[in-house]
């Protein structure tokens, strides 16, 4: 049994027959200051022990080379928090690790989150020079009301600086905008839009305002736009960025050509990630009793005080990892894979599942939401048709039914 594994789990938990790609995604908790809509693990924190985390974090990384000996890498996302906050000799520390534990692939995607308020071009050099080659940035808005309702510590202004010194290092550059919020007017969006297609690079995320439980917005009664206000905003999102050249490949993100973030699209299409730090969640084939094949449900300890004290006394922050059944592994592919264009792919749903994805699904909803032009079910699978796209919650349900 690996080391860190918890003593309610099977003790027989070896590594998975076969050895596919691998991603790693780093959760870094702290921020600048706490957005009044965020509901990740992140915190405002101004005194930090970076060596300790760093060897913390490394730590926890580690923790996972018994189960995937032979694996390659294919991808690593730095996410938060503002992962940018991060000396970038941590990042150059975790990365090393990586190589020294794992194969890389020599197209592997290494991705590191930033805040426009953190951004200086000689900190951008030593990430890059750390193997940092996509940058995403949280811009949100390109209007400074907008941003200051949105609690975001940046101007416009010093976002457009932002974008313009990461393409000036980095190969890969994304941004974030968030849409749906109160009293954004249509007109609003467009130019949001017109602003971000002039600095854009490759890649462009775009969410609508969702109001969380819990979250400072919540609690003060905010409320985001109408439904069909956010209708037609989605829509004139796809219309826009699709003349620009900017395919929507999943539901909230859009890219030239096949500048995808290949992180996000493997995990959506069920591939393995493993978590690392406060409160990060990852997924890990394994073989489990009788060379049962099975997946982990990995998630780790979420308050980043407690996670650091796991981490030192035991060498790893995980909480016990579920085993998925059958059923809960279909719903997730479902739930994952159904956001991208290419919806659940057959061969690939067959081979993760050894089901055909219509023999998983409701065949009813299959045949109803077919002919009402919401889905389409052919030999290459099943996916969302651009009707659908907007309606994706209510057509999971059906089909999981």
């Amino acid at each position: 049994m690996a080391d860190w594994q918890h003593a309610a789990l099977p003790t027989d938990l070896r590594p998975a027959a076969e050895a596919a790609a691998l991603g790693i995604y780093i959760h870094w908790p702290f921020c600048i200051a706490k957005c009044p809509y965020c509901d990740f693990n992140s915190t405002a924190a101004t005194a930090i022990d970076f060596a300790r985390w760093q060897r913390a974090l490394e730590r926890d990384l580690l923790a996972y080379v018994p189960l995937t000996p032979g694996r390659t890498v294919a991808s690593v996302f730095f996410g938060g928090g503002t992962p940018s906050l991060m000396p970038a000799e941590t990042v150059a520390t975790i990365l090393a690790a990586v190589r020294a534990q794992w194969t890389v692939g020599d197209d592997v995607e290494i991705t590191l989150e930033a805040n426009p308020s953190t951004v200086d071009r000689s900190r951008f050099r030593d990430l890059r020079a750390t193997g940092v080659n996509r940058l995403s940035i949280g811009v949100q808005s390109f209007a400074d009301e907008e941003l200051r309702f949105l609690g975001r510590t940046h101007s416009a202004a010093e976002a457009r600086t932002a974008i313009e010194t990461a393409h000036a290092v980095f190969p890969r550059v994304s941004f974030d905008l968030i849409y749906g919020l109160p009293g954004q007017t249509a007109a609003a969006w467009a130019q949001t839009l017109t602003d971000a297609l002039s600095c854009a690079g490759d890649h462009l995320s775009t969410y609508q305002l969702t109001i969380t439980p819990g979250t400072p917005f919540a609690r003060r009664g905010v409320r985001a736009a109408d439904e069909d206000l956010g209708l037609a905003l989605f829509a004139m999102t796809d219309e826009v960025l699709a003349r620009a050249g900017f395919a929507a490949y999943e539901i909230s993100n859009h890219a030239r050509g096949s500048a995808v973030c290949s992180h996000n699209v493997a995990i959506w299409r069920g591939g393995d990630y493993l978590a690392v730090g406060p409160g990060a969640h990852g997924r890990l084939a394994v073989q489990a009793a009788a060379n049962a094949a099975c997946t982990l449900a990995l998630h780790q300890v979420e308050e980043p005080s407690a996670w650091l004290k796991r981490v030192e006394e035991t060498g790893s922050g995980l909480n016990a990892p579920d085993i998925l059944s059958a059923d809960e592994r279909r719903d997730e592919l479902v739930l994952m894979g159904l956001r991208l264009a290419a919806g659940l792919e057959r061969e690939r749903f067959r081979h993760l599942t050894g089901r055909n994805p219509e023999d998983a699904l409701n065949r009813a909803a299959i045949d109803r939401l077919t002919a009402e032009g919401y889905l389409v079910c052919d030999a290459a699978g099943v996916r969302v048709t651009t009707k659908g796209r907007p309606c994706l919650d209510h057509l999971s349900a059906a089909l999981l039914c």
